[in-house]
């Protein structure tokens, strides 16, 4: 009887270790997931910030190359465009989310007037073969160029009619990429184009047109920021859910820019058609750095906040934790071997396989992610 007693009491009382390791465990799983909510709404007004600092100086150095249109001022603006592109590209990790860069109330949000891509070179302005195209020299039907008919026409009559954003400066700045993938230039437009009797005509629209998207991407993120900061209407939406429900959106966001739109729409769409006009910064061989940019966006948003989401899925399971993390860096190792610039990559015969092994890390990532969130009762999912 003494020892069925002492077997039974050191049943019950290892029991209630378990159950104590168990409740702690799971207050501590919910502690971070709180804390990792919190972390990424930080996270996303400082990126937004970042980005709005970069495009308040590109502004000033468009409005400087606008007064003294010379390549050494064509070059400098063509630089603050590149670091504008540097802050910006990370933030496309909050897209997919529900968030105000897609959505806001019932409207959209601003991402079509930021970032749209493809773009028809010739909504904008002339192109190889046709000197007087778009609204630049269309004096008939857009006599004054002004923010609100530049915002108006974004995407008028079809999704690649792009007048705004970061890739209509793109343009602007560099011109049409003409040049073959295998020279790794380039597009050429010199800084003529925008002076008085220079080498095209309707300078001064030209010049206007510019500092007008500049203009624009400044109102476009601020929008942004006031809608994450600390007063903001969606940090206060956001906050307010169920820390399962934001880290669902969160873990959706990132799993679908890797497995959907990077993996997908931004690299593979190019690399099947051989086509540098389906790059996302095509005039400016930057294409490679936006696909960094964008997985390093991901890599932040799991890993990077103050109790991370990769910390949340190792308290809950370290076997999947393990396996996202080797996706992480899997892909990781993928994207930053791909050749620059991107035209050469995916279409020199050597290079090419490098991309399609990118793709196929980047969709086995965002699978991965998805586990992740099934491991800590998080329903995250992969959008088409």
């Amino acid at each position: 009887m003494k020892n069925l007693f002492y077997v039974l009491t050191l049943c019950f009382v290892t029991f209630g270790v378990m159950s104590c390791n168990n409740d702690d465990t799971g207050e501590a799983i919910t502690q971070a997931k709180d804390d990792a909510k919190a972390a990424y709404a930080d996270f996303v007004l400082a990126s937004y910030q970042a980005a709005y600092d970069d495009a308040a100086a590109l502004k000033a150095t468009i409005e400087a190359f606008t007064a003294n249109p010379t390549e050494a001022t064509l070059t400098a603006t063509k630089s603050a465009w590149i670091q504008a592109r540097e802050s910006y590209g990370p933030t496309e990790a909050f897209r997919f989310a529900d968030g105000p860069i897609d959505l806001i109330g019932a409207d959209e949000g601003p991402e079509g007037l930021l970032n749209s891509w493809p773009l028809d070179e010739a909504y904008i302005d002339y192109v190889d073969g046709a000197a007087n195209s778009g609204i630049i020299n269309d004096l008939t039907n857009y006599a004054t160029i002004d923010k609100a008919l530049l915002e108006s026409l974004n995407g008028e009559g079809g999704e690649e009619n792009v007048s705004v954003g970061y890739h209509a400066i793109e343009f602007l700045l560099w011109g049409q990429d003409l040049t073959s993938p295998s020279t790794k230039q380039a597009g050429q437009r010199p800084a003529t184009d925008f002076a008085d009797g220079g080498t095209a005509t309707n300078q001064d629209r030209r010049r206007a047109y510019l500092e007008i998207c500049a203009d624009l991407l400044l109102d476009h993120l601020q929008i942004l920021i006031d809608q994450w900061e600390a007063n903001g209407a969606y940090r206060a939406e956001f906050l307010g859910y169920d820390s399962d429900i934001a880290l669902a959106k969160m873990m959706t966001a990132i799993a679908t820019l890797s497995k959907t739109e990077l993996a997908g729409e931004r690299m593979f769409v190019a690399y099947d058609n051989q086509d540098q006009e389906d790059e996302h910064s095509c005039f400016s061989d930057n294409t490679h750095r936006d696909v960094r940019l964008n997985f390093d966006g991901i890599k932040a948003v799991y890993l990077g906040l103050n109790n991370s989401i990769h910390d949340i899925v190792l308290l809950s399971d370290a076997t999947i934790a393990a396996e996202v993390e080797a996706a992480m860096t899997a892909a990781e190792t993928a994207v930053y071997a791909t050749a620059e610039p991107f035209d050469f990559a995916i279409t020199d015969a050597t290079e090419r396989p490098k991309v399609l092994e990118a793709v196929t890390a980047l969709q086995d990532l965002g699978d991965k992610i998805v586990e992740g969130g099934n491991a800590i009762g998080v329903n995250a999912v992969v959008l088409d």
